[in-house]
């Protein structure tokens, strides 16, 4: 890292914005990391990275430059330039390369002309093959330019010409990579919604099945489902890993790895599970289990959650925060994971004893930056009716409110009683009901439609001589 990198003009501005800025430099290698993935993810997360980590800004903006100049999003490429020009002025990729941008524009307008024009050929000809596939062809093309919206009409006027379910499948699946890539959620849980209610079936179904699960988890992520989350991430296969390209995209690298999915799953469930659904659900699932190998820490962290080393689990986390904050999608929910585990936490392991210091709390659970305190931090969980305690500030103790265990017991016995009662009357009534003769039997040939009709009546008939024999 340049030595003014941090102090640069791009950082400074976004710290005054309240925008999050990584200065430590992450557990993971840039170079590792990046080469698990293709395509447009991996030009922005290239992006975010540099934009987000002061250590590896550099790095990160020259590989996503070179990598910008390889594509047509010229756009792109200009506006990473310019950013890296803001954060190194002095550096020589810092200077736009306007004869290659400019070279490119027009090769770019040329080849949209020709694809147009022959979209155009074939709507003449009326060739329904033909201008699917015309269509396709113009949808690649602004893909890959980084025009979402023209890319997503184009895959969507395909829908019309369509002549077997693949191919409404690979459409709809098209619509769910723009959807994704243009962060349209909603978008992207409609469309697979689609996909999952196709009517392929055998191999083509099950080879779709890990492309759902693993896409509808991130979608529910990124809006803050994440209890949903967590469960979409956990079922899917492990077939994903080795799964072979639908609609023609790679989506284990070209969307989200597998490293992603055990990251995001674990995660979305320390967040929203209890102890025994981590046990059963996350280290006991034969499927997930795949996934957790390849980010340890992931399974180090709810295995110490299962086993009530909250301050142990913690201390995992916020090691890997820094990494978390450069992962694209994981960085703008990471805030609410990671406030959600800690309450919880701290609610788990208050919830064995009457009173404990203030200073143990303190000790246990470190405060980070949202709270002065940590008596700021259980007083707001109080008063927000997650932690049920009070805190005595003269003896500094948080004291569980008292409970009085007879009076409950009283009134579970009072309970079942009345629940009881209410059987035994029921019972009598229908009894007495048998013994008057009062029984309705259809006949054999009477339709269900009839007797069905006929019930409202009857049960309310039943229900006033139940009346007149004095029961209720």
């Amino acid at each position: 890292m340049a030595p003014n990198v941090e102090q640069s003009n791009f950082f400074r501005e976004k710290r005054d914005k309240g925008i999050v800025v990584v200065k430590d430099p992450p557990k993971f290698d840039l170079e590792s990391y990046i080469a698990n993935y293709d395509g447009t993810t991996r030009l922005n997360r290239l992006h975010h990275i540099g934009a987000s980590s002061t250590y590896l800004a550099i790095d990160a903006y020259h590989t996503a430059i070179a990598e910008a100049k390889r594509g047509k999003n010229v756009k792109l490429y200009l506006s990473l330039v310019e950013d890296l020009s803001n954060i190194a002025p002095d550096d020589p990729a810092a200077l736009s390369d306007m004869a290659w941008a400019e070279k490119k524009s027009r090769e770019v307008k040329e080849e949209q002309d020709k694809l147009e024009h022959e979209l155009k050929a074939y709507k003449n000809n009326l060739i329904k093959e033909s201008i699917r596939m015309g269509n396709e062809d113009l949808g690649h093309f602004y893909y890959a330019c980084g025009d979402w919206v023209n890319a997503h009409k184009a895959y969507y006027r395909m829908r019309d010409h369509c002549t077997s379910n693949k191919h409404l499948t690979d459409m709809t699946l098209r619509l769910v990579f723009v959807s994704i890539a243009q962060g349209s959620w909603l978008g992207v849980q409609t469309n697979l919604a689609k996909v999952d209610s196709s009517q392929l079936k055998g191999d083509e179904r099950t080879k779709l099945e890990p492309i759902i699960s693993a896409c509808h988890g991130l979608a529910q992520m990124c809006t803050n489902s994440l209890r949903d989350a967590a469960k979409d991430f956990i079922r899917t296969p492990p077939l994903f890993l080795t799964a072979e390209p639908a609609a023609g995209i790679t989506w284990q690298r070209e969307v989200l790895s597998g490293n992603d999915i055990a990251v995001y799953g674990g995660l979305c469930a320390l967040a929203s599970m209890d102890r025994n659904e981590l046990q059963s659900q996350v280290l006991g699932s034969g499927d997930f289990r795949n996934f957790l190998e390849l980010e340890p820490q992931i399974r180090r962290a709810i295995t110490l959650f299962c086993n009530s080393k909250y301050s142990a689990c913690l201390e995992v986390l916020e090691g890997y925060r820094n990494d978390y904050l450069l992962d694209v999608y994981l960085s703008k929910v990471l805030a609410t994971i990671y406030s959600r585990i800690r309450t919880k936490s701290i609610v788990q392991y208050f919830i064995p004893f009457s009173c404990v210091t203030l200073d143990e709390m303190a000790l246990k659970f470190q405060v980070t930056g949202e709270f002065a305190s940590i008596e700021d931090e259980l007083e707001e969980m109080i008063n927000s009716r997650i932690l049920n305690a009070r805190i005595d500030l003269v003896d500094r103790l948080l004291i569980s409110p008292p409970t009085n265990p007879r009076y409950d017991v009283h009134s579970d016995a009072l309970s079942m009683a009345e629940k009881y009662d209410h059987t035994l009357r029921l019972r009598l009534t229908r009894l007495n009901l048998l013994s008057a003769g009062l029984e309705i039997r259809s006949d054999k040939g009477q339709g269900k439609e009839l007797l069905g009709g006929a019930g409202e009546g009857i049960g309310a008939s039943l229900r006033g001589i139940g009346s007149k024999m004095g029961f209720q």
